[in-house]
């Protein structure tokens, strides 16, 4: 029988299949978007929280993937006997191994009883928490340590940060004792059913489900799909499922075709879909869209923010998961066949919204309206800047009043089977304007690859060329946003595309 860690045993709580190959065929994984930044983010937490919990630097941390576990293992026994703090000690016992993250001891005597706590970062206590720190706690108690307490310390995203390296304040500890140690049968039920499960010669039969992505986001999702191939329709692509009955036949019926759902059950857009998908049929109110957009005239400006967000924070007064602007692009129309873009972008490193704030008033002018597609980030950012910087607070707030949202237009007015139940602009771009193509720019294509390439380009290590050809990539794509924006707008209010006189795509 192998010891299971307390990741292994996480993944069977999701799904028995997971846990199957994640021992067994772990090669079929692939890695998600993003994942390796949560890694860093992870590690960064992982020494401010020692540093936080051990201020006088007494305790010391074990290194597991340097020293192999059972030396791990050795080390973690030897520090439990002294009444310093351990850092991801490690724990195994009944089936189970397990590293915590913090371990205190409690004032009365050398090893007597320790307080244990689980650093995560995320801005609140998550349910799937409870089944981490249940997991901890029972392979240390099994192991004999002795536990006063068990606590969840996560990050506070009402904190600011002052600077100067001083992340007091950072963390909040939520006592979760009660909850982690009445799940130490559930965690013995766990270990056992996942040793039978790894002790099968194929992976499970599992339908595919909610448990795909909740609460974490399945490797493997690719695999599963070969075996249990989408339906022609599936119902993936009905929009904004939020009512009892249609959450019921697909979660618990198991109902994955359009083609099966009632329609009773679906909304007007839902209705929409399923009817113009199933007939391959675009749907477009030309009048509705004309008399929504009507009001607006020119000039008329297109809006596009890229933000970076950090758990923990980097710059002076800003606080943790805060949306840091460092980019816009903003395209003028004058007239139908007149038009300007201007843009900003910092890759100095430097916190950019205090540039980026003024830059953008020079650029929007005092009227016109200001087209964003799904506004409300665009005015969440804005607002955000005025009440950081209170001399200019009264003209950004302007501007955050002249935005007006495309999305909405979209989605009331129209709609092409290619766009699969979403009206993301990377969706319906192409069944407007196909010659604008992201999958044709070289390099960044979509949000997180525009916030993977700030992220390197800021680095202090990167080298002068990369980081011009970053920000180049960066424009270009930034620029694409509003670009698409006004071809949309025109689309929807009658008017002849604009062809830019170079290729925006291949730029």
């Amino acid at each position: 029988m192998r010891a299971l860690s307390k990741s292994k045993l996480l993944a069977f709580s999701q799904c028995r299949r997971r846990l199957w190959l994640e021992v067994h065929q772990p090669e079929l994984r692939s890695q998600s978007e993003g994942a390796t930044q949560r890694i860093v983010t992870g590690n960064r937490l992982g020494e401010l929280a020692r540093r936080l919990f051990d201020p006088g630097g007494r305790g010391e941390l074990i290194d597991a993937q340097t020293a192999g576990f059972q030396t791990a293992f050795e080390r973690s026994r030897e520090l439990l006997a002294s009444d310093r703090p351990i850092f991801e000690v490690g724990f195994s016992a009944s089936g189970a191994l397990a590293f915590a993250d913090i371990l205190l001891p409690i004032a009365g005597g050398a090893g007597s009883s320790w307080k244990l706590i689980e650093v995560k970062s995320t801005g609140s206590l998550k349910d799937y928490h409870f089944n981490d720190v249940a997991v901890q706690a029972f392979v240390a108690s099994r192991a004999g340590v002795v536990l006063n307490s068990i606590a969840v310390a996560h990050i506070d995203t009402s904190w600011t940060y002052p600077g100067d390296g001083d992340y007091r304040g950072l963390l909040i500890e939520r006592d979760v004792t009660a909850e982690a140690m009445a799940r130490a049968n559930d965690v013995q039920t766990w270990v056992d059913e996942a040793q039978s499960v790894l002790a099968e010669t194929s992976p499970p039969d599992v339908k595919r489900g909610r448990h795909c992505s909740d609460p974490f986001e399945c490797g493997f999702v690719e695999f599963c799909r070969s075996r249990e191939p989408d339906p022609p329709y599936p119902v993936a692509w009905l929009p904004r499922v939020t009512s009892k009955a249609l959450k019921s036949l697909i979660e618990e019926d198991g109902v994955r075709d359009i083609r099966d759902v009632p329609s009773n059950l679906l909304n007007p857009i839902q209705q929409r879909v399923k009817t113009h998908t199933l007939d391959d049929r675009i749907y477009f109110d030309e009048a509705g869209a004309r008399a929504d957009l009507r009001a607006y005239v020119s000039p008329a400006y297109f809006l596009d923010f890229e933000t970076i967000q950090f758990a923990v924070p980097i710059w002076a007064g800003t606080h943790p998961f805060q949306q840091i602007p460092f980019q816009f692009s903003l395209h003028r129309l004058v007239s139908e066949q007149d038009w300007t873009h201007d843009d900003f972008l910092d890759l100095t490193g430097d916190n950019p919204s205090q540039a980026l704030a003024y830059a953008l008033l020079a650029t929007c002018g005092e009227g016109g309206v200001i087209f964003a597609y799904n506004a409300s980030f665009e005015r969440r950012v804005i607002l955000d800047l005025a009440n950081q910087f209170p001399p200019v607070a009264d003209r950004l707030r302007r501007i955050a009043d002249r935005l007006v949202d495309l999305l909405p237009v979209a989605r009331e007015r129209f709609y092409h089977p290619s766009q699969k139940g979403s009206w993301s602009i990377k969706a319906v771009l192409p069944a407007i304007a196909p010659d604008l193509r992201y999958d044709a720019l070289e390099g960044v294509q979509h949000g997180g690859m525009a916030q993977d390439a700030y992220l390197e380009a800021i680095r202090s290590d990167t080298s002068p060329a990369r980081r011009e050809d970053l920000k180049g990539q960066l424009e270009r794509y930034c620029e694409l946003d509003t670009w698409a924006m006004v071809r949309l707008w025109q689309f929807f209010t009658g008017q002849e595309p604009i062809l830019l006189p170079r290729d925006t795509t291949a730029r």
